[in-house]
Parts: C-alpha cells; sequence; structure tokens
C-alpha cells in the first residue's frame, strides 16, 4: 500500500465527514463511505472530469454512486470539491427540506447524477448515460473535434450486483462493447443482514466476464497504487465494459464494528465514533473538521475543471465555425429545445370505419417525428414487430464492428452507435432503467416499449422516472382484455390505475388514430417528468372529426367528443381508448331515444387536472351528477369523475383466454350493455325521457 500524507489526510477527511453527519443525524448507512473512501478520492482526484462550477457541463464525465445508501460518501466528495453543497447542507443531512438527503435525489444536490438508492437502479442508469455518450459522439464527432468525449463511472454494491436488474443491464453492456463504461465494485463481503457468505457466493468476476467485460481485482482497497493502475488499465480497454472488484473493509478504522453488518445502517454510536477517531489518529473535536492542506487539495478541481471547460468551450468554437448545421441540432438537442415545425410530419388520418390499432398509429406517427428530431432513440424488449416502435432507417444501436448481414428481423439503415434503434432484448427492467440513464445524460428524447402487462417488470425504473422528473416516454401496447387468446397472463386489468397512481407519471390511452397522434405530440412536448403512451393491439376506428369534436382536445386530458341539446346533459359517458367507440356508440342510442346526452373521451387524467378549474368544470358539469365511466380495466379512482350517483364499467378481476371481441363481450363492453347500465341511472333519478319522444338531435 502506498499512501502519501496528503493521500491519507484526505481519505480520513470524506471518512469522517460520514460518520459525523450519520451521527448527527442518529440515522444512515456510515460503513460503506468508510471503506470506499479510497477508491472513490482516487477517481475524483485523480480521473474524473468535471466542474463544479458548472455541474451540467456537457462533457464532463458521469459518476453514479449505484450503493445510494453510502450517500454521505458522494456528498463529502461534493462539498471537498467545491459544490455548491455548503457545510451546514452536511451537518443537516437527512433533515426536512435538506439538500443532502438519505439517498442521493437528481435535481436536490448540485453534482448528483440521478436518484439512487433501490439498488441496482444506478448501476443500469450508468449503462444509459454510456449508450447516450456513444450515440451522442457517433452523431456529432467529426475528425478533430470529439465534442463527446466522456467516461461513465460508478461505485457499486454486494447488493447492486445481487438486483436482478443490474444483470440484466450488464449483459447489455457487454454485448454493446460499451469501453467508456466504468464501475468500481465495493466488494466488502457484508449486506444489512450479514455477511455475504450467507447468499451471495457465486464468482462474480467471472460471470461478468462472462457477460463481455473487462474484470480487475484489487486486493487491498486501501492500496491507492493499486486502484489507480487498475482505473489506467480499464480507461485502456476500448471495447469492453469494466469492472473494477475492490476488497474493501466496510467500516474502515472502526475498532468494534469494521467488517461487520452493525456499521452497514446504523450510526457508529458517540463511544464508537471516538474510538474510531482515535484508531484513525483523528482530532476527536472539533466535529465535521476539514483540515486546510485536505480542502486546498480537492479545491484544485475547480481550477482543474474550470480549465477543462474552457477548453472544450474553444474546441466548440471552432466546431461552430465548421459545421455550423451540427452546431445547431447539438444546441437545440442539449437545450430540451424542439426546432421549428418539428411536428409538421405528422399525420393526419382519414375517417375511417376500419381504422387501425394505435400501436400501429404510434409507429406511424413516431416515424414521421424522427424527420424533424434526430435525437430520437430507443426500442422494446424484443418487441418491435408487436409494438410497431421501430424507426425505419436509422439503424440498429449496435457495436461498430457489429454485422447486420443475416440478422433475421434487423432494423434498416447504418449499424453501430450511430443506429437509433436500441435492441433491449427480453430485459424489460433494464430497459426502464437504462431510458432513465439515457434521459439523465442529455440531448437525446428516449423512448421505450413494450406490452403494457410488461410494465410490472419495469415499475421501479418507472417510479424513479417519475420521482427524478425526466424526460422519457414509455410506450404500452397490448393494453386490454381485447388482446385476446394470450389470456390473463398478458392481459392488463390493474396496470392504468397502477400507472396513474405514481405520482408525476403522465398517463394518455388514446382512442383512435388521430388521438394518438396528438398523444405523441403532447408526450414530446411536455416537461417535467415522463409519458406513458398505452397502445391497442386491435383495430380501431378513425372518427370522423367533421361530426365529432378535433383530436387536439386531446392535449387537455378530456374533452367533450359530442353533445346533445342545450345545457347541461343529464347523463355523461366518460371513456378512454377502446372504449370510447363503444360508448360513443351508446350515446348515440341514448340520443335516439331522446336523452339529452354527452360523451367525453378522457384520455389523460393527468393532463385533465392540469386544466383550470372553469375547463374542468365545464367537461364535467358539476349540476350533471349522472355519470358512467368506460374503461377495461379496474374500476379503481373512477369514482372521482363519476361521484356517488354515477357507475363504473371496468374488470374487477382477471381477464380469460378467448377472442379478443368474446373477451369485450363477456366483460360487459357492448354499446347494449353500456346503454342499459346509463338507462338504469336514467330510471333510477327520473331522467328518463318516456312519453317525451325522441326528439334531440345529436350533436358535434
Amino acid at each position: 500500500m502506498a499512501y502519501m500524507e496528503i493521500d491519507k489526510l484526505c481519505i480520513n477527511t470524506i471518512r469522517m465527514l460520514a460518520v459525523d453527519a450519520v451521527q448527527k443525524a442518529n440515522s444512515g448507512h456510515p460503513g460503506m463511505p468508510m471503506g470506499a473512501a479510497p477508491m472513490a478520492y482516487v477517481l475524483w482526484t485523480k480521473y474524473l472530469r468535471h466542474n463544479p462550477n458548472n455541474p451540467n457541463w456537457p462533457n464532463r464525465d458521469r459518476f453514479v454512486l449505484s450503493a445510494g445508501h453510502g450517500s454521505m460518501l458522494l456528498y463529502a466528495l461534493l462539498h471537498l470539491t467545491g459544490y455548491d453543497l455548503s457545510m451546514e447542507d452536511i451537518k443537516n443531512f437527512r433533515q426536512w427540506g435538506s439538500r443532502t438527503p438519505g439517498h442521493p435525489e437528481y435535481g436536490v444536490t448540485p453534482g448528483v447524477e440521478c436518484t439512487t438508492g433501490p439498488l441496482g437502479q444506478g448501476f443500469a442508469n450508468g449503462v444509459g448515460m454510456a449508450i447516450a455518450e456513444r450515440h451522442l459522439a457517433a452523431m456529432y464527432n467529426r475528425p478533430g473535434y470529439d465534442i463527446v468525449d466522456h467516461y461513465t463511472y460508478a461505485i457499486a454494491g454486494d447488493g447492486d450486483l445481487m438486483e436482478g436488474v443490474a444483470s440484466e443491464a450488464a449483459s447489455l453492456a457487454g454485448h454493446l462493447g460499451l469501453g467508456k463504461l466504468i464501475y468500481l465494485y465495493d466488494n466488502n463481503h457484508i449486506s444489512l443482514a450479514g455477511g455475504t457468505g450467507l447468499i451471495f457466493t457465486e464468482d462474480v468476476g467471472r460471470r461478468f466476464e462472462a457477460y463481455g467485460w473487462h474484470v480487475q481485482s484489487v486486493e487491498d482497497g486501501n492500496d491507492t497504487s493499486a486502484i489507480t493502475r487498475a482505473i489506467e488499465a480499464a480507461r485502456t480497454e476500448t471495447a469492453r465494459p469494466s469492472l473494477i472488484m475492490v476488497t474493501t473493509h466496510i467500516g474502515y478504522g472502526s475498532p468494534h464494528k469494521q467488517d461487520t453488518f452493525d456499521a452497514h445502517g446504523s450510526p457508529l454510536g458517540a463511544d464508537e465514533v471516538a474510538a474510531t477517531k482515535k484508531n484513525l489518529g483523528w482530532p476527536e473535536e472539533p466535529k465535521f473538521l476539514v483540515p486546510d492542506d485536505a480542502k486546498l487539495h480537492f479545491r484544485e478541481a475547480i481550477v482543474k475543471g474550470a480549465a477543462m471547460e474552457s477548453e472544450w468551450d474553444e474546441l466548440m468554437d471552432a466546431y461552430a465555425r465548421k459545421y455550423p448545421e451540427l452546431m445547431a441540432k447539438w444546441k437545440a438537442g442539449q437545450g430540451g429545445s424542439l426546432p421549428e415545425g418539428w411536428d409538421k410530419d405528422v399525420p393526419v388520418f382519414p375517417a375511417d370505419k376500419k381504422g387501425m390499432a394505435t400501436r400501429n398509429a404510434g409507429g406511424k406517427v413516431m416515424n414521421a417525428l424522427s424527420k424533424s428530431l434526430p435525437n430520437m432513440i430507443g426500442g422494446s424488449g424484443d418487441l418491435d414487430p408487436s409494438t410497431k416502435t421501430a424507426l425505419t432507417g436509422l439503424g440498429s444501436f449496435q457495436p461498430p464492428a457489429t454485422s447486420g448481414e443475416g440478422v433475421q428481423g434487423a432494423v434498416s439503415g447504418p449499424w453501430g452507435y450511430e443506429g437509433a434503434n436500441v435492441s433491449y432484448g427480453v430485459r424489460e427492467h433494464a430497459m426502464g432503467s437504462v431510458t432513465n440513464g439515457i434521459a439523465l445524460h442529455g440531448g437525446l428524447i428516449p423512448f421505450a416499449s413494450t406490452f403494457l402487462i410488461f410494465s410490472d417488470y419495469m415499475r421501479p425504473a418507472l417510479r424513479l422516472s417519475a420521482l427524478m422528473g425526466v424526460k422519457a416516454v414509455f410506450v404500452f401496447t397490448h393494453d386490454s382484455v381485447a388482446l385476446g387468446e394470450d389470456g390473463p397472463t398478458h392481459q392488463p386489468v390493474e396496470h392504468l390505475a397502477s400507472l396513474r397512481a405514481m405520482p408525476g407519471m403522465t398517463v394518455i390511452r388514446p382512442a383512435d388514430a388521430n388521438e394518438t397522434a396528438e398523444a405523441w405530440k403532447a408526450a414530446v412536448a411536455h416537461r417535467g417528468g415522463p409519458v406513458a403512451l398505452v397502445m391497442t393491439r386491435q383495430d380501431l376506428p378513425v372518427l370522423d372529426r367533421q361530426r365529432y369534436a378535433d383530436a387536439d382536445g386531446l392535449k387537455k386530458g378530456a374533452y367533450v367528443l359530442a353533445d346533445a341539446g342545450e345545457g347541461p346533459p343529464d347523463i355523461i359517458l366518460i371513456a378512454t381508448g377502446s372504449e370510447v367507440h363503444i360508448a360513443l356508440s351508446a350515446y348515440e342510442t341514448l340520443v335516439s331515444e331522446g336523452v339529452r346526452a354527452r360523451i367525453v373521451s378522457m384520455p389523460s387524467w393527468e393532463l385533465f387536472e392540469s386544466q383550470p378549474e372553469s375547463y374542468r368544470r365545464a367537461v364535467l358539469p358539476p349540476e350533471s351528477t349522472l355519470r358512467v365511466s368506460v374503461e377495461a380495466g379496474v374500476t379503481q379512482g373512477w369514482h372521482k369523475y363519476v361521484g356517488r350517483f354515477g357507475d363504473t364499467i371496468g374488470i374487477d378481476r382477471f381477464g380469460a383466454s378467448a377472442p379478443g371481441e368474446v373477451n369485450m363481450e363477456k366483460f360487459g363492453f357492448t354499446t347494449d350493455a353500456v346503454f342499459e347500465r346509463a338507462k338504469a341511472l336514467l330510471k333510477a333519478a327520473g331522467k328518463w325521457p318516456e312519453g317525451r319522444g325522441k326528439h334531440i338531435a345529436a350533436g358535434g
């Protein structure tokens, strides 16, 4: 082990800041920062290209603390290297309103690249960041102008590598040959409940070698020279991602808790803190000590970072002069702005009784958008032929050496990192997390697709996407029991309610091809969180918009599709997706019976709730208390819109294996069934127009 005195001082500064912060909060995880401090110190002071005065510098290296429970390691590094994170912030660790929450949160703390804590998520986010770096480099770099040229680093723990999402992401990263992805594995042999010998005895190195990773081992986590050599070797390896397995001691320096699970998730305790400081030759007082020499050494990052960014700025100036069109696209992508006329090629679909599935319409719209939005990138969980989400002619994102010849179903266009279609394979969980990573990197509009039922596999990633507020589009097809014979294992019923229950997730379920076009436009323009687009497998009529309201009402979440008569309606039918057509037929029947009815298409609760109260009351007048919701999913949540006098038509059980149209009939999704339910409400309220005649004509 080769320690210089300044290295030892800086490493112990990291350790003791973490120990003091956890102790003051009486909550947290001191052990991981204490053990991993040397590897983090080497990485941050010798290799990480970053500018503390500009955490969003586009060409910075990305650093992910996948083992997010060790958040004080990251907060200590951010504070010490000069980010806008004060000592007062460190002292407020885990407190209400703090900028140093218990696990790193994107958007809360300057320099935190992604929200981590649920183990394995950061691991997969980093893969997405590395994919984004390679794709942007292929799009924009030119000889002598490597404007996109950075690494993605992470520190992961035993728990990360146990999680299935990390295995999925590691397999994908190895296949893709992401050579600028370097992960340090904090191999301390301890989990929260005990030693890893109880649960995790596989040969991790050989597993990652089988995935196609470059694997190295550092036997002493305090040996900064060995860590340095390993990172150097990893940076030299350009064709494979790298895993550096570093054997560390959790709670390093604690006389009684080092190498025990007691150091994992609880404060050391006042006596043990004092004993640890004595053991490491650290003053017991003052707490939160940052020696001047250590501070000066860490703050060199400010000068170095400014110089690196200044050099890059000069390169960008020269690039702008030589490639002005590329520079304009780069700026638009980085700023998140949409080019003028970005939606000009989106098709308008003519009225058609047979129509098309909204998944098919979605595919046409996506490909139209990609003409004006070259920064779209994404793929599916091995389901492109079914989800219709392939971007035609834009190629497959693959290692440059991969040949597309002989690959069945290969996407036309270039093969290499410039390809915009990411083949995720059957790895939905990693796909969701990788998509988040691409979004977090910046400069791209990522999408991911699978069947709605398999959003279950993606839920942790979807939740973090919403929590971080990232711009990502998730396309879910085969959205109900109408998909048919595949049966209840593939038929979503609770999934719409589940997605809607997630704060920050905008769910849109369009009713026809033109609503689908508007849904995609809304998703691309949306700010402040992910969007889930929910599409049908079966064909749906394309509504005659000369007769019914324009589809651009979708952007408000709900709109009056058709109305009969003047004044507040006697009954309102509210429907989404494929059920709009069933409800519309029932509406026409009601009108023919003399009922003053209204039908509302409600593709998005979230968009509707964001509208002014005046608009919401105009669509759903409070005085119109008789309402029927129609949706092929659980009825949970619909009572908010139908009220105490309304009725909900849905499916509060699992589906069945039968042709789709049979399922819809058996589960009560027919014109007659909806009409009868509405009629029963009207009769019970004394509003059925017996004897009034059929005098109200359908509006539009």
